[in-house]
């Protein structure tokens, strides 16, 4: 049996800082783009579910790096996301002033075994082991707000070997930044080092083993992730 060494708690870098961002909790929302919803079989505008990786899930892609292909399935799939890094907590906070609790933005893969998650749909069972397996969530460097501002528009895309598979803009997400925020803290206090992955939209797909995923989001460095042969 392989032993494995404890993880110490994830860190991503900050762009222009020399301390990196310390990551509590990682939440996720849900079927954030129309289309993705329907790609996904669910009504275009339902309200807005969240679900949990853990924070051993985070990967360091501020520079190109690859993960394992992780166990149990067949069905590998990318979902290019923006990711919301969570300065100040809160509890209840109002939509309109939710972006004051906002650090910084990241790019990020929500990598999925749909196999598994469409086997626990079927059987109405939770599906965190579809979503929370170590090396799940690559994401790319921080950017402070007070740098790039807040992020409501700009293109966001995804390629696998240099074809294009994602490709929409922020501003088509279902519930913008503050109103995830605000909906999200009505069910947990929000604390320093939380992290939102704020949904992925259509075209998701496979990949295999020696497949190069590329990220990009307007304003934010590109990510780059390889999945190890």
């Amino acid at each position: 049996m392989a032993t494995l060494a404890e993880p110490m708690r994830a860190q991503l870098p900050v762009v222009g800082s020399a301390h990196p961002f310390l990551v509590t909790r990682v939440f996720c929302v849900g079927r954030n783009y129309a289309a993705h919803a329907r790609e996904m079989g669910a009504d275009v505008r339902e309200p807005p579910f969240f679900f949990m990786k853990p924070s051993v899930a985070v990967v360091d892609a501020s520079r190109p790096t690859s993960i394992s292909y992780p166990p149990k399935t067949n069905d590998l799939q990318h979902e290019v996301e923006l990711v919301v890094a969570i300065g100040t907590g809160g509890r209840d906070l109002d939509p309109a002033r939710a972006l004051e609790h906002v650090y910084g933005y990241a790019i990020g893969l929500d990598m999925t075994r749909r196999d598994l998650q469409r086997h626990a749909k079927d059987k109405g069972q939770p599906w965190e082991f579809a979503k929370s397996f170590l090396g799940s969530a690559p994401i790319g460097a921080i950017h402070k707000v007070s740098e790039v501002g807040h992020l409501r528009e700009g293109a966001i895309s995804l390629s696998v070997n240099g074809q294009v598979r994602q490709s929409s803009n922020l501003s088509q997400m279902t519930w913008s930044v503050a109103e995830c925020l605000a909906q999200l803290s009505a069910y947990d206090a929000l604390l320093p080092g939380d992290l939102l992955m704020t949904g992925t939209p259509e075209g998701v797909g496979k990949v295999v083993r020696g497949d190069v995923m590329r990220g990009q989001i307007a304003g934010l460095a590109d990510l780059a992730v390889a999945i190890a042969p």
